[in-house]
């Protein structure tokens, strides 16, 4: 358990560098470029993380925790909506600050603590540890996610190496 625990930490430390390399590195435009009509950009993935590192799972930790129930999140009615206004690299930092505090949370765990439950209102009972699971999954699909959106403008002006990208068109 203790090793798994390591793990999570291990990519929630991660997340937050990754994106600020994209964010300083990669052009504004293409961080806001809509990968297709109804996915998000790389820049909207980012204001996904935003969104959720304290308002969801920081106090998804500390509700479960405290032994309390801690309801469900839609990001289509309840999520944030890019604000034209932010830069990606300003979210990137952001984001880096909010996950520093989201890591403090997990290091003063002990081991016990990952057995704590609570209930999500759709979901059910749940531990700690599938809590913090889900959370290193969660960086990992949106950032995943992200550089799928970023592909697209390559993926359509790569001529006939298009077809060895056939699994990754969004349209």
């Amino acid at each position: 358990m203790i090793e798994k625990l390591e793990w999570i930490s291990s990519v929630l430390k991660t997340t937050p560098d990754r994106w600020l390399n994209l964010a300083e590195m990669l052009p504004a435009l293409l961080m806001v470029a809509k990968p297709a009509p109804l996915e998000w950009s790389a820049a909207e993935c980012l204001v996904h993380l935003v969104d959720l590192e304290v308002g969801v799972f920081h106090y998804r930790v500390q509700a479960v925790l405290a032994g309390q129930d801690f309801p469900a999140f839609d990001p289509e009615t309840q999520g944030v909506v890019l604000d034209p206004g932010y830069s990606p690299l300003t979210l990137a930092w952001k984001f880096n600050q909010q996950r520093r505090e989201g890591l403090a949370l997990i290091e003063k765990l002990q081991p016990a603590d990952l057995e704590k439950t609570s209930r999500h209102t759709e979901l059910g009972v749940v531990t700690l540890s599938e809590l913090l699971n889900e959370w290193a999954a969660h960086d990992l699909v949106h950032t995943m996610q992200a550089e799928r959106a970023l592909m697209q403008p390559f993926i359509l002006g790569c001529g006939p190496w298009k077809k060895y990208f056939e699994e990754h068109i969004w349209t």
